[in-house]
């Protein structure tokens, strides 16, 4: 891009285009409000399919009087006018005319898709159609939907979840989705992690194990039955995309005593549904974890310290159990590399590379989101983002994908930093370091004057959130491990003060009482910079609206541990109070919850129907724990419960 000066446009004035294209151009140009096709408008845009710009590419020019837009293609020149409006919104932010610069602009990877995982709750359909714009907005192409129940399927009707969006709500997002060049396909999971299907007695039948309702039995014909019916039902919903991703990772199956090995068992269900997948005109997606540990050449991806010597060896003596059934790996698949912490190893580089070697179509998997609970940490896992499509642009691989797991249910809105970094790296490589994206991002997000480091309260957050988990917990508990327990009230949760040991408890749990103390002044200034930026600035008040609920509930769980250590300290006419403060927690608790379900709930929907089944939670999923919104306030219900019981 080069910045020559200041042109005598006027951002408020730029609300026309002309175009020779216009049929195209006018439903590109709708997205941003400039509908009228005017001759004399100082705003061109050209699609011109035999210009050597690359796809989705664009050339952006503002002189100083006119602004030309030149693509090959729509996308193109939807992303040009995404990069004007960008320009427009900060000329009239900062009160400025819009600057003359020439930019060439281009993705380098091709396929740049975000996971959206419904498996434990929906969002509002308004948030997911709101959502499309802002991720055209990103320049993110395609969405991997793992759609588990939340389809109302015709075929297999017992699956859906009652609040599930009909195949035509789905298709009319899909349509949505396209119109702004990304593309929505299904993830339906097939062998493994099935248990929104097998949960049911109707399909128990179908269980690899009949006391788990984990895995599909490979062996049984009436699985591919179920199986196929599911995707040509997401299929119908989800016309849009090219690929069918039929998921395949962390599943272990016996075969019921069929003396064929777990990797044999696993191939013959890939080559099914791959086949199944081709004929749909689908490019299937697998993950491709099990070959790899099922070959004992799995562990070296994710350790850092091992040497590529010691890598290769590993591969050396165990590769001869991937290449003795390499002749069942389906060739039409694309296997996907998921790596989320550890994605520049020598190990999973190699990993990538042997599946590429041997004629395999590759792609990586990063992400946004794993088991974090309430928001997202690691600073979004921007790094690791990073480092994959850096890796992924070098080895020239045709896209990547960033999950988003809601294994732990964050709010959706809590993605968005992360998505944007991953749309940073996949488009542009390595032009910005980390921390000048973030700097990019609140300027983007919050406004110019508000670019600096002193409003990076998102990363003075997560310190108090990370240690808030369990800090409500016996040590060596955990919040995600509750259900499982046989009475989490006196298992796990913090056993309360005593009247007749003043001042025992406060000294046990003195680290505990120090943290809490540093966590709250950190929540401090975090509350101080979110009421400022909600104050001063006109961009994104739901997303600090959000991140305010956030600073709220963690702050309400280390002051409750202040009040438990005053109450355990005081001594005479103090101790009534302290005891009074101590019984308000409850109040002031629903007035927390309260608050915060109505905010969450404006894009979230909140509780599970009353006739919903609950698997059997194999991976201790939070957002698995209860029909309501209990799960996300666990450990501070059980607290106040044992409260309570206070005289």
């Amino acid at each position: 891009m080069l910045l020559q000066g200041s042109s005598s446009l006027n951002p408020e004035s730029i609300n026309s285009y002309y175009s020779e294209n216009n049929e195209t151009v006018r439903g590109i140009a709708k997205l941003f409000k400039k509908i009228e096709n005017e001759k004399d408008s100082p705003v061109k845009i050209t699609i011109d399919d035999a210009s050597n710009i690359n796809t989705e590419g664009y050339h952006l020019k503002i002189d100083n009087e006119k602004i030309s837009i030149t693509a090959k293609d729509n996308a193109g020149a939807m992303y040009g006018l995404i990069t004007l409006s960008q320009l427009i919104q900060d000329a009239v932010d900062q009160n400025v005319n819009l600057p003359m610069v020439d930019i060439e602009d281009f993705p380098l990877l091709a396929y740049r898709a975000i996971h959206l995982d419904v498996k434990h709750h929906m969002e509002t359909l308004d948030y997911y159609y709101e959502l499309m714009d802002r991720l055209a907005a990103y320049k993110i192409n395609g969405i991997i939907a793992e759609v588990e129940d939340k389809i109302k399927y015709v075929r297999q009707p017992k699956v859906a979840s009652e609040d599930a969006l009909t195949i035509e709500e789905w298709e009319k997002l899909s349509k949505y989705a396209k119109e702004r060049n990304i593309e929505i396909s299904p993830l339906v999971q097939g062998i493994g992690h099935a248990s929104f299907v097998l949960k049911h007695d109707e399909y128990r039948e179908l269980r690899d194990d009949p006391e788990s309702d984990w895995a599909f039995n490979p062996l049984d014909p009436k699985t591919y039955e179920v199986q196929f019916d599911l995707y040509l039902d997401a299929l119908e919903a989800l016309p849009d995309g090219k690929y069918l991703h039929i998921g395949g990772d962390e599943v272990h199956t016996s075969g019921r005593q069929s003396e064929k090995s777990a990797l044999e068992l696993q191939l013959i269900w890939l080559d099914k549904v791959c086949k199944f997948a081709e004929e749909q005109g689908r490019i299937p997606i697998f993950w491709d974890d099990m070959p790899l540990k099922h070959a004992n050449v799995y562990r070296p991806m994710f350790d850092r310290n091992i040497s590529p010597e010691k890598v290769d060896s590993i591969w050396e003596t165990n590769e001869h159990e991937l290449v003795k059934f390499i002749d069942k790996f389906p060739k039409n698949c694309v296997y996907m590399r998921w790596n989320y912490q550890t994605p520049e190893t020598y190990g999973n580089l190699k990993a990538m590379e042997w599946f590429s070697s041997h004629g395999f179509q590759v792609m990586g998997a990063t992400a946004g989101q794993t088991r974090w609970s309430l928001m997202p940490q690691n600073e979004g896992n921007i790094s690791n983002i990073r480092s994959f499509a850096l890796s992924s642009i070098e080895k020239n691989l045709d896209g990547l994908l960033l999950t988003l797991w809601d294994d732990d249910s964050p709010h959706f809105e809590l993605y968005i930093r992360g998505i944007i970094a991953f749309s940073e790296y996949t488009w542009s490589g390595d032009q910005r370091t980390k921390e000048e994206f973030k700097e990019a991002y609140r300027q983007r997000t919050f406004g110019s004057e508000f670019s600096g480091n002193e409003y990076a309260f998102i990363d003075r957050l997560e310190g108090p959130v990370a240690h808030w988990k369990n800090a409500l917990l016996i040590e060596g508990k955990q919040r995600n491990q509750l259900r499982k327990l046989e009475d989490p009230l006196s298992e796990a949760s913090i056993e309360l003060p005593s009247k007749n040991a003043k001042g025992e408890w406060a000294k046990k749990h003195e680290k505990r009482l120090e943290n809490a103390r540093k966590q709250l002044a950190e929540l401090d200034t975090v509350e101080q910079r979110i009421a400022l930026l909600k104050k001063e600035s006109n961009r994104n008040p739901y997303t600090l609206e959000m991140y305010e609920q956030v600073t709220k509930l963690v702050q309400f769980s280390y002051e409750g541990l202040l009040k438990l250590e005053t109450y355990d300290l005081a001594t005479g006419d103090t101790e009534n109070a302290a005891l009074e403060d101590i019984k308000k927690m409850n109040t002031d608790f629903d007035e927390l919850r309260e608050k915060l379900e109505t905010v969450y709930a404006k894009a979230r929907v909140l509780n599970k129907p009353a006739n919903y089944i609950l698997d059997q939670d194999h991976h201790t999923h939070n957002a698995n724990q209860s029909l309501n919104f209990d799960w996300q306030f666990y450990p501070e219900m059980l607290l106040l419960e044992k409260i309570q019981t206070i005289e």
